[in-house]
C-alpha cells in the first residue's frame, strides 16, 4: 500500500520575506519562554478567561504574586515546542461560569495563533486549550483550608 502525497497546505513566501528565521544573513532563535510569555498574554487578552493553569500551577502563582516585589508570571499555565520553523502552544484555562467554552478556546486560539505568528514569525501548527475549571462568582479561590467546615473523612483507605 503507498501512501497518496499528502496536499501542500503551507502559505506561499516570497523571497525576503521578513518571516524567514534563518537567510544568508543569518539565523535567528526564539527561545520558549518568549512563545509561551507571548501566548499567555495573548489568552488573558480574551474575555471570558478567568486565569490560567490548573489547580497547582494558579496555587504556586498566587503564593508567588504575594511575594513583595513579585510579578505575575504571565506564562503560568502554558507550555510550548519551539522548532526552528514552526511552534506547538498547550494553553490550561480556567473559565468563568456561563462563557460558551468551545467559542471561548476558539476565541484564544485566533488570538494565540495571530499573536505568535505577528511577533515572531513562526508558523503556529496547533493550540491546544485545556479547561481545567469553571469559575463561580464568589467562589473562594483558595486551596481548600475552610475553617467552617470540618474535614470529610476519606472514602478509600
Amino acid at each position: 500500500m503507498t501512501d497518496a502525497p499528502k496536499p501542500d497546505t503551507s502559505v506561499a513566501k516570497t523571497p525576503g520575506d521578513s518571516t524567514d528565521l534563518a537567510n544568508s544573513q543569518g539565523h535567528t532563535v526564539i527561545a520558549d519562554t518568549v512563545v509561551a510569555k507571548i501566548a499567555g498574554i495573548a489568552t488573558r487578552e480574551i474575555d471570558g478567561v478567568r486565569d490560567l493553569g490548573g489547580g497547582a500551577a494558579r496555587v504556586v502563582g498566587r503564593l508567588r504574586e504575594s511575594l513583595p516585589g513579585a510579578s505575575t508570571n504571565v506564562s503560568q499555565g502554558v507550555s510550548v515546542e519551539v522548532g526552528e520553523k514552526q511552534a506547538a502552544i498547550d494553553v490550561g484555562i480556567v473559565a468563568y461560569y456561563g462563557t460558551a467554552i468551545h467559542e471561548l478556546a476558539a476565541a484564544i486560539r485566533r488570538n494565540v495563533i495571530n499573536a505568535v505568528e505577528r511577533m515572531t514569525g513562526l508558523d503556529v501548527i496547533e493550540v491546544n486549550v485545556t479547561v481545567h475549571d469553571v469559575y463561580l462568582e464568589g467562589d473562594d479561590d483558595s486551596s481548600g483550608d475552610s475553617e467552617q467546615e470540618p474535614a470529610k473523612p476519606p472514602r478509600v483507605q
